[in-house]
């Protein structure tokens, strides 16, 4: 009996997938378990495996194609059944083509790494003309730091987009290398496709700001402590603790303490959650996507450490799962990397709060009626007025203050 393959639902803001990667030919046989196809979700690439064996009949949507989450995609039977019903129900489906693409926009190749490709109408090939060229994030990490200028690099993904296999076979000299490309021209301009990923903050930081009323509460906090606190885990253990691990394990500790910053809108109630799962901001090329570490308030820091380490690799890479990205009590968004000092952060629906952080700066600061160098860091909760009010927050932060600058009081590094 044939079966009819869709689009999967892959993240809960996800509307619709793009079909990266075909694994399977038409005509090809297919087992229960394979791989048959890679779709990119506004959070992840993502492998689909095949639920039936038989014959791929039919691939309804090409590489290059996005369809809606429950839209056929492809058609799984036996060689000589009559797939025609299944098939009809695709009549419906919108595949943007490359004819139509040029009428839209541009020739010029899009900016992002993951943006949402056109159906090719040809076969695939790299043509940089002005210094951009379209590659997924693993791609333009792998060409980096093997030194590898990605626009001399055929790619064989749909629309030329380079891949992981063109990096490795540019790297194993299986493939010659194309000329250099020119930079772009100045006084131009040229239109982007957004990625899905870019088109879900879109959306859901709108409906945030108009939905969530936002207010913001900032405090600054002597980090000197901090500082020391780190050196000496990494010295003992041998580690590479780092200060985003410590906000995470004092949040988790101060949300705790104040579960109704760790609460959720409900309409005509609200949800207060007795465990921390802490969403950890991470930016994308074409976006962020906030990987989860669960139950951070039952875990040392060395081993929220050993898990974020890992979630942002694989987050970098789009090789999250989905669980691995959804369900957050609250976030955390540290810009301090970059040198800014403070700034506010959108609510990430449905959660009530979201923490921003900046950078810890060396400065003249006041210490038993002496001026002297040290080190502070602000923050700054917005939360949802909602179901949090000024108070409760300005006690939340009085708290995570407190274990900021008293960092022994967030115990083991086990």
């Amino acid at each position: 009996m044939a079966v009819a393959v869709k689009m999967p639902k892959l993240s809960d803001t996800m509307t619709e997938g793009v079909i990266l990667k075909w694994l399977k030919k038409e005509g090809e046989k297919v087992n229960q378990g394979d791989i048959i196809v890679e779709i990119e979700s506004d959070k992840a690439d993502m492998e689909l495996e095949a639920f039936d064996t038989g014959t791929l009949r039919k691939i309804v949507v090409p590489e290059g194609g996005k369809a809606p989450i429950g839209t056929l995609i492809a058609v799984i039977g036996e060689p000589e059944e009559d797939i025609s019903s299944l098939l009809s129900a695709a009549q419906s489906v919108r595949v943007e083509g490359h004819s139509e693409q040029k009428e839209k926009a541009p020739t010029t190749p899009v900016v992002q790494a993951a943006v949402e490709p056109t159906v090719a109408t040809s076969p695939p090939k790299s043509e940089p003309t002005d210094g951009r060229t379209k590659a997924s994030p693993l791609a333009k990490r792998l060409a980096s730091e093997h030194k590898l200028s990605i626009q001399t690099i055929p790619g064989s993904g749909p629309q030329g987009r380079v891949i992981k296999r063109d990096i490795e076979a540019a790297l194993s000299g299986k493939i010659s290398l194309a000329p250099s490309a020119k930079p772009v021209a100045p006084g131009t301009a040229e239109e982007i496709v957004l990625s899905p990923i870019r088109k879900t903050i879109a959306k859901r930081m709108t409906e945030s700001k108009q939905s969530a009323p936002h207010f913001y509460v900032t405090v600054e906090a002597d980090m000197d402590a901090a500082i020391a606190f780190r050196t000496q885990l990494n010295n003992v253990f041998d580690a590479k603790i780092s200060f985003t691990d410590i906000i995470v394990k004092a949040c988790a500790s101060a949300l705790m303490l104040h579960p109704q910053v760790n609460g959720t809108f409900l309409g005509d109630k609200m949800r207060q959650h007795h465990y921390a799962h802490i969403g950890v901001a991470v930016a994308l090329e074409d976006g962020l996507v906030t990987p989860i570490l669960r139950n951070c308030e039952q875990k040392g820091i060395g081993r929220i450490n050993q898990e974020l380490r890992d979630l942002v690799e694989r987050a970098r890479n789009r090789k999250l799962k989905p669980d691995e990205y959804q369900g957050a009590t609250f976030t955390i968004s540290n810009l301090g990397m970059f040198g800014v000092e403070d700034f506010v952060a959108i609510i990430n629906p449905p959660e009530g709060a979201i923490l921003a952080v900046g950078a810890i700066l060396e400065k003249p600061v006041v210490k038993n009626g002496h001026i002297v160098a040290g080190h502070t860091m602000r923050a700054t909760l917005s939360s949802d007025h909602r179901i949090i009010d000024g108070a409760i927050a300005a006690r939340f932060l009085q708290d995570l203050k407190k274990m900021l600058e008293n960092p022994a009081a967030l115990v083991s590094i086990t």
